[in-house]
């Protein structure tokens, strides 16, 4: 439903730090204007994208409509992956994208789920491979966003998935859906090498995005940002499982959120590639700040189409919805500082 116009909402300058813009166009910028938002576009070294070179360009002369109201994370290929050089091309590109204004840096779920050594064996984050990489992040006080892993819900049939959104997912995209794929590395294997990067490079300042894909409890988000204290969460296309966990345990979804409110930051992970008219595009990602913007900030019923039961809304103060939707992002980004 639409907020009302004295709604807490639009009392807050917005930040959404996960979304891909990866076509050359101004309607989610135009959308996020009226809306008091700022974007970060996300480079994604994902073969159904434009290559991370280009997605960054894209970003850049999008941006330069709006100054200061899209920014953009870099990335990096992993093609030739293992042949000499291949690291210091992958540096190259960082350094491009870092001296070109990006806030941080990501690495993407085809390391540890697609890529692999000469001897097919699968290639996990931490491959000492990456080591300078992660070394020159650190010294150059340069966050680290991780996507590695995927939801959990990716290793069950899709019968039992808990959330419409990845049943869908895992539908159109069988090659990601680990539960068909009993010869790779197992949701545990992915967690366990993320976090052995974590313990190896204790200073860099690194962020799980999808909530670290411990999306499907908040007591083991919990743990582990208990355990990584340089690290954050983001919430891009998991505040259903959010709701999920609400329509059973309010208390300590809401409890949750409270305790680990300086390490959270909003984002919707809204694609445009110009599939959706500009209409379309702003219709879809203004319905889902407003909705989700809402299970936090209002105490009422709600539903969400993802989520199969009602469950509530977590009511929360203005001061821990500026974090969440504003603060957090700029202390884990700092370039968004204004």
């Amino acid at each position: 439903m639409p907020l009302q116009k004295d709604h807490i909402y639009y009392d807050i300058q917005k930040i959404d730090a996960h979304i891909h813009q990866n076509v050359n166009r101004s309607a989610i910028l135009d959308e996020a204007a009226k809306e008091r938002w700022r974007l970060v576009s996300i480079n994604t070294n994902y073969a159904g994208f434009n290559s991370t070179d280009k997605q960054r360009e894209v970003a850049i002369e999008c941006g330069k409509r709006s100054p200061g109201n899209l920014h953009f994370m870099a990335s990096f290929g992993v093609d030739g992956w293992g042949e000499p050089g291949w690291a210091e091309k992958a540096l190259e590109q960082i350094k491009i994208g870092w001296k070109k204004g990006a806030v941080a840096v990501k690495i993407w779920k085809n390391v540890g789920m697609e890529l692999r050594d000469k001897d097919g064996n699968f290639v996990m984050a931490d491959h000492t491979d990456f080591d300078p990489i992660y070394e020159y992040l650190k010294n150059n006080k340069i966050p680290l966003a991780t996507h590695l892993g995927e939801p959990k819900n990716c290793w069950l049939p899709l019968d039992e998935m808990t959330v419409t959104s990845d049943k869908e997912y895992f539908t159109k995209n069988p090659e990601y859906h680990m539960y068909l794929k009993k010869d790779f590395p197992s949701y545990e294997d992915q967690l366990q090498a993320r976090d052995r990067v974590l313990e190896k490079h204790t200073e860099l300042k690194f962020i799980g995005l999808h909530l670290a894909s411990l999306e499907w409890s908040v007591e083991e988000v919990a743990k582990w940002l208990d355990k990584h204290p340089n690290a954050g969460v983001d919430l891009a296309e998991r505040v259903c499982h959010l709701q999920h966990q609400a329509v059973y345990n309010h208390k300590k979804v809401k409890e949750f959120v409270e305790a680990y409110q300086d390490r959270i930051i909003y984002g919707t992970d809204q694609i445009d590639d110009g599939t959706l008219d500009a209409n379309e595009i702003q219709e879809t990602i203004r319905g889902k700040w407003h909705n989700e913007f809402r299970f936090f900030s209002d105490k009422d019923t709600q539903t969400a189409w993802n989520v199969e039961k009602q469950f509530k809304g977590l009511g929360l103060s203005k001061k821990i919805l500026r974090k969440l939707f504003h603060d957090n992002a700029i202390y884990y980004y700092p370039r968004l500082k204004k």
